[in-house]
Formats: structure tokens, sequence, C-alpha cells
């Protein structure tokens, strides 16, 4: 995708496919909260006329290059158009009608919150890797209609009562978009690991339990699960109680600029670990794990290709 097809995405499409729906309309202009923080009165505008983003409370602005520049933290636009382009799948025209639903309405409708057990959602998470008895601990199932269609996804809660959906098909977030904050029961802890998302705090878990089955002691440190790194602002102060800090945050420029971020806030008071060394040379922690068990297999199939070779080899002649 080069900038001028990117330019072309409505922002208030784009916005939608995000889990973002407008709370007002003013001729022209729709009025949002805005994706990038928690607020309770929408100062973020989009100009549909213009194609134009603008956020009164940071005083920036711009279009869809400027706007995923504040969403995901980062000015590289080589990555910036990557991740416009994964989201093209789920981007579709919008009509947003005021006069029959209450501003608060949210775009997911019939929005029900189950156990999860869809057996294509748990073959899912196989594929990716993922324990699903942890799966199943960590996560809900939404089922929901949005567009007029149902549907129901895997379903992370976050602090603020909002969820982070996915199923094969489909990313997004019912609103609000917020971080998690896992917190263990007790004593508090002076450890948390820090994730970018859940099916990367989920990975972790899959490879504690991998590597110590008897005792994965996932309860030793509190998590927090960023949901974008947008949301890095959001999770600053929750981490101030901890001593140490360890961050799984992809292996790209947003994933450093997040990391950036906490240590400029707590470097000097903080124990910060970049902890994307252990994955180096994979994305992210997910991609690391479905290494590992590809490898697993490739190692598997060459034994038994070599036993099977040596178990047909003549036994030659007895006299």
């Amino acid at each position: 995708m080069d900038i001028q097809t990117a330019k072309q995405i409505k922002i208030a499409d784009f916005l939608h496919s995000l889990g973002y729906s407008p709370v007002k309309q003013q001729g022209i202009n729709l009025w949002y909260k805005s994706p990038l923080r928690e607020e309770t009165e929408p100062s973020f505008k989009v100009n549909t006329e213009r194609n134009q983003w603008y956020d009164f409370a940071i005083g920036k602005g711009g279009n869809i290059i400027a706007l995923a520049q504040e969403l995901y933290c980062s000015d590289y636009v080589p990555y910036l158009l990557q991740k416009i382009e994964e989201q093209t799948p789920h981007i579709h025209p919008v009509s947003f009608s005021f006069g029959k639903q209450s501003f608060s309405e949210p775009s997911f409708q019939q929005l029900d919150i189950v156990l999860l057990a869809s057996p294509s959602l748990l073959a899912y998470l196989q594929e990716r890797g993922i324990n699903t008895a942890l799966a199943k601990r960590e996560c809900k199932e939404a089922r929901f209609t949005h567009n007029g269609k149902r549907y129901f996804a895997i379903a992370f809660p976050n602090i603020s009562g909002g969820y982070e959906i996915r199923n094969r098909y489909f990313k997004g977030c019912i609103a609000p978009k917020e971080i998690s904050h896992i917190r263990q029961s007790g004593k508090p802890r002076s450890t948390c690991y820090v994730f970018e998302g859940f099916m990367d705090y989920l990975s972790f878990l899959t490879l504690r339990l991998e590597s110590c089955p008897q005792s994965p002691d996932f309860d030793r440190q509190d998590y927090i699960v960023l949901n974008s790194v947008a949301n890095v602002p959001k999770a600053l102060y929750p981490l101030g109680s901890y001593e140490r800090i360890h961050c799984f945050f992809d292996n790209d420029r947003a994933g450093m600029e997040a990391i950036q971020q906490i240590r400029k806030e707590y470097d000097a008071t903080r124990y910060i670990r970049d902890a994307s060394q252990i994955y180096s040379g994979c994305k992210d922690l997910n991609e690391y794990l479905q290494k590992r068990i590809a490898d697993r297999k490739e190692q598997a199939q060459s034994v038994k290709k070599r036993n099977d070779t040596l178990s047909k080899k003549p036994k030659g002649f007895r006299l």
C-alpha cells in the first residue's frame, strides 16, 4: 500500500473497523470520544468532506497517516502503511444514523459474553500454538451482531469493561479501548510483565507451562496487556508501583518506541528489561511460539524418517 492509496480510505470507516463509533454528528463533522485516550466527552472530530481528523485535547490532527502515527506510536511511514493495510480487510463503508439511537449506543449489538467454548475459536487458538485450557481461563467468548450480521470471537477483557476481540477473520475491540491489568491476589507483586497484545500474553503463559509443567509460577508477577502500543501512556501510572518491569514487545519500530516511552518515565527508578531478545529473529512472542512448535514437528519427522530408513535396510544373509 502506498500513501495515496491509504489517503483514499475514509477515516470514519477506518475508525469503525477498530471498534470506534461517533457519538454525534454536526453537519459534515463526526464527533468521537478520542481513540487516543480515555475521556467522557467527545473531543475528537472527523471532517467527512475533507477526510481529516482533529483532536482538540492534544491539538493535533491531519490525514489517516497522521492518525496512524498517534494510534501506533510511530512516525515510520512504511510501518504505518503496513498497519493500515493489515486493517483493510475489516474496513467497509459505514453510514451512521443518530435519529434512532442514543449517542452511547455501541457498534456491537446484542452482545453476549459467555465461556469460551466454540470449537472453531479453540481450533484457531491451537493453530496459533496457544494452550486452550489457559485461553479458557483468561478469555471469554463474545457473540454479537455487527452491521446486521451475527459473529462470535475470542474476547479478552480490559480494565474499563471493554474487550479486545479476535477470530480467524476479524480483529477489533468492543469499546472502551483500554489496557488489561492482571493483578495477583495476596501480597502486592514487585514485578510486572508487559505485553502488546493478549495473544502474546497467552503465548507467554503457554511457553512457561511447557518449560515448567509442574510449577509454572504464573502468579509470581502481575501482567499488563496494552492492547495497542497507543495505550502506553495509560500504562505508565500503574507501572509506577513495580520495582521491575519486563517488556515483551514486538521486534519492530513501534515496539522499540513503546519501551523507550517506559524507560523515559522510569529508567532512573526502576529495573526495566527488554525481553524481546528472547525471541530475536521473530516478529513477536506468538511467532516465536509457533516457530518452536514447527521446529519440534520437523525434528520429530526427521527422526521418524531416519528410523524408517534404518528399519528398511537389508539385514544380510545367514549361512
